[in-house]
């Protein structure tokens, strides 16, 4: 098989494609969400981004061709890698946003707060690697014993609140290039219609919108960098990384680095499979622990966003790429990450031209988890979409009650405390109940859809071992346990939350006892369909 056929360009510029866009939402929530200097964007993160996405593409560009060699066939498509949508998000708004506000309580000035916020973010990316890269030894395991309800809801009430929630808002409230590109999206990507030309539907909806924000004058000149693009070397950033772990303060994110290292490597094995479906059988162990490796090097050099490999190999392999695309991607996207250019391409095309394919993403996560899961376990997607949707919930009314002066200084959050009653008597909101659930959400959504399934199943002394499991974690505060502090609530990792565990606890034990306690129900008549 040669190294470069003509199919690869077709898979490159689809990759490129994606990978663009995903280092583009880079640039705009670092700087608009962030607050991050453009040296460190441009100086620190994208190059170490450059370093992950070239060790990964060259590898499974060469894997590929290693398979053609042995297999003797010259149809082998190489596994598609880059930068994981969820994770960025859940990083930018579940890790470093979060820093950035315990930052601003410890008195730090905005440049600290951002360098804080940033080595937190090498934490976590750390974290997914490693997690990753030790998952090679244990994935099968993790994967017989969740359910695939447990795992896609949990993705998918993330999907729902921080993805497709966040910036649908963004699109009503700019409707006229919101509007027209969801619908171009929605069109091609779900009315199955292609433009004339081959042109893809992404390129399209970002072209048109493009021109819709600088028509209305969404887009200006003023984000347009003043200097030419220059060339930027990556620089290790181990001891930026070192000085994170000495803080007290990164493990208050643990909750959140343990699952979604989690996802990142059972959803890289689903994608093996997927490829080894479509007739790439690759080996299970290398191709996962390099994902792994490229995520610890995105860190060790200041990216703060772990890498994975994506779904759509079979949908490649049909378009005729090969080994080449991803050769051709790893160089792109060094390229793009380390001359600046990335930030020209970002003053030409606004965030808001493409969100409309960020909504579509969330869209499909969330369709994913019920249409990949049995259809007698949708009320257990259900209910795992719950604890994401209620932790997106949970920052809305925290951003409004900062909105309102409180978290200041002079108002610290702990006043929240004192208005828990009128939340409650006035509104019937109970915010104490949102701020348990947001601690270690993404944990207690998988336990939550794992019990479910173990219901429905009449699996009952799983479903008593998943409660078990809840009330070890909340004993250790990995979930539901916070504590105020004078500008947010923050995870009290470590502090039991004593009522939840009992409560998980009791539950067990009921669920043990359901085979003493209860009987089936009696079978039902049939229907009259008539």
């Amino acid at each position: 098989m040669r190294w470069l056929v003509r199919g690869d360009w077709d898979g490159f510029f689809g990759l490129a494609l994606d990978n663009l866009v995903q280092l583009l939402l880079i640039v705009s929530l670092c700087q608009f969400v962030l607050g991050f200097s453009p040296e460190l964007i441009y100086g620190r993160i994208l190059p170490g981004a450059a370093i992950s996405l070239i060790v990964g593409n060259f590898f499974y560009g060469w894997q590929a061709r290693r398979l053609a060699q042995q297999t003797g066939r010259t149809d082998v498509c190489a596994l598609p890698y880059g930068i994981n949508t969820v994770s960025l998000l859940a990083h930018v708004f579940l890790v470093m946003l979060p820093a950035k506000s315990v930052a601003q309580n410890l008195g730090m000035d905005p440049a600290q707060q951002a360098t804080f916020a940033w080595q937190m973010g090498l934490v976590a990316t750390f974290g997914c690697g490693f997690v990753e890269l030790i998952g090679v030894l244990f994935a099968d395991a993790i994967r017989r014993a969740t359910p695939r309800a447990a795992l896609l809801s949990t993705l998918a009430g993330i999907a729902v609140g921080f993805i497709a929630m966040t910036f649908f808002f963004r699109s009503f409230a700019r409707p006229i290039v919101g509007i027209p590109t969801l619908g171009i999206i929605l069109l091609t990507y779900l009315g199955g219609r292609r433009f004339k030309f081959g042109l893809p539907g992404g390129l399209v909806a970002i072209t048109v919108g493009t021109a819709l924000a600088w028509i209305t004058g969404l887009a200006t000149t003023d984000q347009f960098p003043q200097t030419l693009p220059t060339l930027v070397l990556p620089s290790f950033a181990g001891a930026e990384f070192w000085s994170a772990l000495q803080s007290e303060h990164w493990s208050m994110f643990l909750s959140v680095i343990l699952p979604m290292g989690l996802f990142n490597l059972v959803g890289s094995l689903q994608n093996i499979e997927s490829a080894e479906a479509a007739g790439d059988r690759y080996p299970t162990r290398p191709s996962l622990a390099v994902n792994g490796i490229g995520s610890i090097a995105a860190c060790l050099f200041g990216s703060t966003f772990p890498t994975t490999i994506y779904i759509g190999h079979p949908a490649w392999k049909a378009m005729g790429a090969r080994a080449g695309y991803s050769i051709l991607n790893g160089v792109f996207c060094t390229i793009v990450c380390l001359t600046g250019v990335i930030a020209h391409i970002a003053a030409i095309i606004p965030i808001d031209a493409g969100m409309a394919i960020i909504v579509y993403i969330g869209v499909i996560i969330t369709t994913q988890a019920f249409q990949a899961t049995p259809i007698r376990h949708a009320p257990a997607v259900v209910l795992g979409l719950l604890p994401g949707i209620a932790a997106w919930g949970t920052l809305m009314i925290k951003n409004g009650l900062r909105a309102a002066g409180i978290g200041t200084p002079e108002r610290p959050f702990q006043q929240v405390e004192s208005l828990l009653p009128t939340f409650q008597g006035q509104f019937d909101l109970y915010v104490d109940g949102a701020f348990a659930l947001n601690e270690g959400f993404i944990f207690t959504s998988m336990i939550w859809a794992a019990l479910t399934v173990a219901l429905i199943e009449r699996q009952f002394r799983i479903a008593a071992i998943w409660c078990l499991i809840a009330a070890a974690l909340s004993a250790i505060g990995f979930i539901h346990s916070y504590t105020y502090t004078p500008g947010d609530t923050a995870m009290a990792l470590f502090a039991p939350a004593s009522p939840w565990a009992l409560a998980y606890a009791v539950t067990a034990a009921l669920l043990f006892a359901t085979p003493y306690l209860t009987q089936p129900n009696p079978p039902q008549p049939p229907k009259d369909e008539s």
